[in-house]
């Protein structure tokens, strides 16, 4: 390893030949303020334009500012990165940034939250001394999943990164120059008419609020008052070793007892777990997995719980959607149930019940609206709200939830297993399907249910297990990039798997774009993962076909897995 030293703000360090300014300084604690920068998918992207120069430093001979975030490191460099003449430069630059940014952060969704306002303060700017034309463009909220607020861009080109590098799927692109470049779709069409899968990733790093999630949990308060509805609610895996890190608590710790009992006082009907559905996906999909491996048609099979990479393969590569699981995602499993099964149980009309998903995702706003999920001119699902979101709606009603006492979800559809919860990881689908699988097809009891070959961040991850002297090939993948690699495969007839899981969001469920920012911070995400595996290991039933309230819901009403019932509900097409 070739190693270099130079001297930062009078300390001497030692890096990596090839390290940029701005990365040595953080080996000595040294806070750098910066905009554009930002590495994404888990390490292997960098977002480094070298455009918004906030990141400018002085080098020692050199008559020019330089931005660290670009610039590599060379031995034997003298850099200064707080000198009166950086400091006053890097103040006019943002001074500049905001000439060109609505003056309107206390009606802003990021508010507080804005790298942009965070570093104008951290600055001491309270007045901008730049007045002039600000550039204006009309709201794209055509999708309902994603605004676009270009008023607010601050073109750092994070989300151009992400969507083009990360997803590859190149829907957003700098267009036009100087005072009116932008940060636009392909002849300025509007989001829904593009190929955006509704990932959100672009949303996750956007350091202002010119991207954001379409604001849905102000429709939940008139109902939870509405005497006449039965208003229940659902809360995703990823989401409890998420939801703490706006309450200053540590990523990855989970807190489903404080949360469920938040859910309940703030008036909640009742109150679900989304891993009691997953269980209900996972009986389903390794029935069709077995029954399709048996017969050696329509493989690999393929996940079907990601709405972005649903999305991604019907308009990409729409002759591989029959490789797709007909199973419905978990949220719409639940949705389904609490429309059907549920009130059947409750004595309640099915009209009256009120489905609200409280997700990790955006994309999960637009799989509630798909046409196909509901029936009889019933949604599955009506609200969906993300980690975000709740929240707010958290904050809002003034509840202290570190405080709560502890609850617990209510049943038949709050009982889970270890192997539903670990839906809201890279791998966990398909860790929760063979544990059922093997005993299914084997007869014997899986003593050790840790599929660790499929756990970790790695992009793509392959595994093969023996089935009854079969071999199962198995992928795993998390981002849309790397997912495109196996469906080239699989269109060019080269794919060697039997059994494939796609998560859109890279490291899943737990880095989707309606978490709490985190500036794709991998330790996070990393914590998060961790979480996961956690409440998984600690549970006492780890085995999706071993829930007994799921067990209860097949005697009751679904007769068994793939039964016409539960394909009319379960599944879609």
């Amino acid at each position: 390893m070739n190693m270099i030293n130079l001297t930062i703000d009078g300390e001497r360090v030692e890096v990596e030949k090839g390290t940029s300014i701005l990365d040595a300084a953080k080996k000595l604690n040294i806070n750098i303020p910066t905009l554009c920068h930002m590495y994404m998918n888990n390490g292997e992207v960098r977002n480094c334009k070298g455009t918004c120069r906030v990141c400018i430093v002085e080098q020692e001979g050199r008559g020019k500012l330089i931005p660290s975030c670009s610039v590599e490191a060379t031995d034997g460099m003298v850099i200064k990165t707080h000198s009166p003449r950086v400091i006053k430069t890097r103040r006019t630059i943002v001074e500049l940034l905001l000439s060109d940014h609505p003056n309107d952060c206390l009606q802003c969704e990021r508010n507080g939250q804005c790298e942009l306002q965070k570093i104008a303060e951290d600055l001491g700017i309270r007045k901008n001394r730049f007045q002039g034309e600000i550039s204006e463009y009309p709201i794209d909220d055509s999708s309902n999943v994603i605004v676009r607020e270009m008023d607010k861009c601050i073109l750092c080109r994070r989300c151009v990164t992400a969507c083009n590098e990360v997803q590859k799927i190149n829907v957003l692109t700098p267009v036009d120059r100087g005072f009116k470049s932008v940060i636009s779709t392909f002849f300025n069409k509007p989001l829904v008419e593009t190929n955006c899968t509704y990932c959100g990733q672009c949303v996750a790093v956007c350091p202002t609020g010119a991207l954001r999630e379409k604001r849905d949990y102000d429709r939940i308060w008139p109902l939870l008052d509405d005497k006449t509805k039965h208003v229940v609610v659902q809360v995703a895996p990823a989401v409890r070793v998420a939801l703490g890190e706006e309450f200053n608590i540590e990523a990855g710790i989970n807190i489903t007892a404080k949360m469920v009992a938040a859910l309940k006082k703030l008036g909640f009907k009742g109150v679900y777990d989304t891993n009691f559905a997953a269980d209900m996906t996972i009986m389903e999909e390794a029935t069709e997995f077995i029954e399709r491996f048996t017969k050696g048609e329509n493989l690999p099979l393929m996940t079907s719980c990601c709405p972005a990479w649903v999305n991604f393969v019907e308009k990409e590569y729409p002759e591989n959607t029959r490789f797709i699981s007909s199973c419905k995602s978990p949220q719409q499993i639940f949705g389904a149930m609490a429309k059907t099964y549920l009130p059947k149980k409750l004595g309640v009309d099915p009209k009256d019940v009120v489905v609200v998903s409280i997700m990790p995702c955006t994309a999960k706003k637009y799989e509630a609206n798909r046409e196909e999920m509901g029936r009889d001119g019933m949604k599955d699902v009506d609200i969906v709200i993300t980690t975000r979101e709740f929240s707010k709606m958290l904050k809002e009603s003034g509840i202290d939830l570190l405080n709560l006492k502890d609850a617990d979800f209510d049943n038949p559809l709050g009982e889970s297993t270890g192997a539903g919860s670990i839906f809201g990881t890279t791998g966990g689908v398909m860790e929760a399907a063979l544990r059922t699988a093997y005993e299914w097809v084997t007869g014997e009891t899986l003593e050790n249910v840790d599929v660790k070959d499929v756990r970790g961040l790695k992009g793509i991850k392959e595994t093969t297990v023996t089935l009854n002297g079969k071999d199962i090939n198995i992928a795993v993948a998390s981002s849309l990039g790397n997912a495109r690699k196996i469906m080239d495969e699989i269109k060019d007839g080269k794919s060697k798997y039997h059994f494939v899981e796609i998560m859109a969001c890279p490291g899943g469920c737990i880095n989707g774009a309606g978490q709490p920012y985190s500036k794709c911070d991998t330790e996070i995400v990393k914590k998060r993962m961790e979480g996961i595996y956690s409440v998984d290991s600690h549970k006492t039933i780890r085995k999706s076909h071993e829930n007994p309230m799921v067990k209860q819901a097949y005697q009751e009403f679904f007769e068994k897995p793939n039964s016409h019932v539960a394909h009319e509900l379960l599944h879609t097409k």
